[in-house]
């Protein structure tokens, strides 16, 4: 069974990483909600949250955490939504956690999302590299 998301966090698939660690990477999502909106997910195949092993919970709810803190830095949000969908709205079957930079009034309303692409593969790029940034920083170095 081919995986997108396993393809990516092995570099077998382009994607617009913007957090890597041993166990966890996260890029941004190719139909974002808002510029930023970021996948945080396990480089191990696991679908969902329930089949994560206990040894894994820690790595990727720490890397969800600095990339959400990333994201409200580098793209001056007001907070962030954090998600995860188990099979119902999970587009690809690899456990994936949605950061999603949040404003007041940013007409995100219940579970009526509607999508804000990029205007340019560039303007995706200046994100990417914003986070990238943030993330250098919040890291030490």
């Amino acid at each position: 069974m081919s995986c997108l998301f396993c393809e990516i966090a092995a570099g077998r698939r382009q994607s617009r990483t913007v957090y890597q660690d041993e166990r966890c990477v996260a890029f941004l999502d190719h139909r974002p909600l808002f510029h930023g909106h970021s996948l945080v997910v396990p480089r191990a195949h696991h679908e969902t949250l329930a089949e994560l092993p206990e040894e894994l919970v820690a790595p990727l709810f720490h890397a969800a955490r600095r990339v959400a803190t990333a994201v409200e830095r580098a793209l001056a949000a007001e907070g962030t939504f954090v998600a995860i969908n188990n099979r119902v709205s999970q587009s690809v079957p690899h456990l994936h956690v949605h950061v999603v930079p949040r404003r007041r009034k940013d007409g995100l309303r219940g579970f009526f999302w509607p999508r804000q692409p990029y205007a340019s593969e560039e303007q995706a790029a200046q994100v990417q590299a914003a986070l990238r940034e943030e993330l250098r920083r919040l890291e030490g170095g």
